[in-house]
């Protein structure tokens, strides 16, 4: 029976056998758990431990395999801290599930992505994202093609008027005109339609109309008798909603994009907001780019709430939208 309970007491770091429970914990891998939390640059991903490790020699699997739990940085609430991007990582993490690399149609980040593989000790990864891309099979869809999309608006890469590649420089010499520049220069009806066009212009010149909503969420308190001041919180968030092309012209470095980061310039969103909580700088950028406001509304909740002098406040909870047109 002593015997056995000493045997038992190993694996615990019990006492007994001081020579081969050195050797028995100093074996012993270590003390990860199978699902592993982390915070990389704000943003939370759990996934496995098997995933983090699965290629050998990258930083991830020293991490988790070479060193203790105690020996990672760790936020607030115990999970392990990268300070990278975070919005960028879901798509490492995607790499390690399957050794796969798989990128959306419309990605602008790729380079960005390349040195957060670089930085991971992925070198696999490293390579295909440095590999020029391959063209798939038939012609081009349209929204890859440096011209006028079949919608009117436009790709991410613009040419200036006049610019072609050198072997198109060698057929318009020829008399054979550049595709592209062909492309970009024919209105619908057919007849020249000058420069090539910014994706917030339309085909003959003009800025591009649509709209575009902001809104935000505010709260204020009021007392029961009503006599009191409003005390009224600040503005969290103002958000942004519409085409992603005319967002981005209104609003341009003061947009934040990270929570669709990988929108293309002819689709819609409501998930953009502003860098900055002024809706009156929101409505001169809109005022300054030829919008005007078109509607307004507004939706809220009421509630009591008991104050330090045990009466009771009224909390007005509220969101509201403007909508804004440029013809």
């Amino acid at each position: 029976m002593a015997l056995a309970d000493s045997t038992r007491g190993l694996p615990n770091g019990g006492g007994g056998g001081g020579g081969s429970g050195l050797s028995s914990s100093s074996t012993e891998p270590p003390l990860f758990p199978d699902i592993v939390e982390l915070n990389v640059g704000g943003q939370v991903y759990v996934t496995r431990r098997c995933t983090v490790v699965s290629v050998p020699d990258s930083l991830l699997w020293r991490m988790f395999t070479q060193q203790q739990p105690q020996e990672l940085a760790r936020d607030s609430k115990g999970r392990f801290f990268l300070d990278r991007d975070g919005f960028l990582f879901r798509y490492i993490l995607d790499y390690l599930r399957d050794l796969q690399l798989v990128l959306p149609d419309y990605f602008p980040e790729r380079s960005r992505l390349q040195r957060e593989a670089e930085y991971f000790e992925l070198p696999e990864l490293v390579r295909r994202l440095g590999a020029p891309q391959q063209p798939g099979p038939g012609p081009p869809p349209p929204h890859s093609r440096r011209g006028v999309h079949k919608e009117g608006s436009l790709g991410d890469e613009l040419l200036p008027l006049g610019y072609a590649e050198p072997e198109q420089q060698e057929g318009a010499s020829a008399g054979a005109p550049s595709p592209t520049l062909e492309l970009a220069s024919r209105s619908p009806s057919g007849g020249a339609a000058g420069p090539l066009l910014t994706p917030s212009q339309s085909l003959d010149g003009s800025r591009r109309s649509g709209y575009i909503t902001i809104g935000y969420r505010g709260s204020y308190t009021i007392g029961r008798d009503a006599q009191a001041d409003a005390k009224f919180r600040r503005v969290a968030r103002i958000t942004v909603c519409g085409k992603t092309s005319l967002a981005k012209e209104v609003f341009g470095d003061t947009l934040n994009e990270s929570r669709d980061p990988d929108r293309p310039p002819e689709r819609y969103t409501s998930r953009y907001y502003l860098k900055f909580n002024f809706l009156e700088q929101a409505f001169d950028k809109l005022s300054e780019s030829g919008f005007h406001m078109v509607a307004c509304s507004s939706t809220g909740t009421c509630a009591f709430a008991s104050s330090t002098d045990q009466s009771e406040d009224k909390i007005w909870t509220s969101y509201t939208e403007y909508v804004f047109c440029r013809e």
